[in-house]
């Protein structure tokens, strides 16, 4: 992965912990970044360019206005302020090179002095093997401080460990073997027959890069929600609130003057409209 400063910034060392998304369904862990790059009012400090994801342009995603200040595929933020660090991903992985990418990111990110990576995502509420009825969301995570997933802090939260990891498993175990440069096994792409759940979590990018990030020695958790496709704005507000709940930084550093107290961008207003009202959920 290459990179081209924008004029007169670099990377800072203040900013240890970078936060990232993994795309999914209902694209919420890049709103959350969104939002969190908003609210923080992050600076861009590079254009990132990676060969396996798909180039795409668009206007200012952030504001206030829009004065034509391209927004690419791939970009690198920092705030000082609250010693954070951000890539956007806005379009993505070519089918086939989700372990490449994944590496490349690891490496990336090694390379510019990060060493605590959060990586924001959902999980298709279809897949859920029990319903909870509860009015609240339930945050789910993974994180590299044990080998199975777990971390008591994050526990202290109220979150849950996401139940399908088992890197002893043959597919994860074939991911983390992957992202450790082992080569790929037909046997292993062609056994559909013993597909299980736990086979669609493996195959999502939070788990490419989360191993890849493992492997490379990178403290990495995931911050996991699930959710279905359409106005996803709710739950990309609650896991912002999650991610400033995990790093330990005070609500009201992020909030600003605008609704629901986050600084909402400016890609979301011509999308979505107002925001929600967050007291209802």
């Amino acid at each position: 992965m290459e990179f081209a400063l924008v004029e007169s910034e670099s990377f800072s060392p203040s900013c240890p912990t970078l936060i990232m998304p993994a795309l999914s369904i209902g694209n919420v862990g890049q709103l959350a970044v969104d939002l969190l790059i908003s609210s923080a009012r992050a600076r861009r400090v590079a254009y990132l360019d990676e060969p396996s994801v798909l180039p795409c342009a668009g206007n200012d995603a952030f504001g206030p206005d829009a004065v034509g200040d391209l927004a690419l595929a791939l970009e690198a933020y920092e705030s000082t302020s609250h010693r954070l660090a951000f890539i956007q991903q806005r379009s993505p992985v070519i089918t086939g090179m989700m372990v490449s990418f994944a590496k490349n990111v690891a490496d990336f990110i090694s390379s510019i002095g990060k060493n605590h990576i959060v990586i924001i995502s959902s999980l298709d509420s279809g897949k859920r093997r029990v319903i909870d009825a509860s009015s609240d969301m339930q945050v789910y995570y993974l994180s590299s401080c044990n080998e199975d997933g777990s971390d008591p802090e994050y526990e202290k939260l109220g979150w849950k460990k996401l139940e399908d990891y088992n890197p002893s498993h043959k597919r994860w175990s074939y991911l983390a073997s992957l992202v450790e440069g082992g080569a790929l096994s037909e046997d292993m792409d062609n056994d559909t027959d013993e597909m299980t759940i736990n086979d669609y979590y493996v195959s999502l990018p939070f788990a490419a890069l989360f191993s890849a990030c493992k492997a490379k020695g990178l403290k990495v958790s995931c911050v996991l929600c699930y959710c279905s496709e359409g106005d996803n704005m709710p739950e990309s507000f609650q896991l912002a609130e999650a991610i400033c709940k995990l790093l330990g930084h005070d609500l009201e550093k992020f909030h600003g003057n605008g609704p629901n107290g986050w600084i909402v961008p400016l890609s979301w207003k011509s999308v979505y409209g107002p925001p929600p009202d967050m007291s209802i959920f």
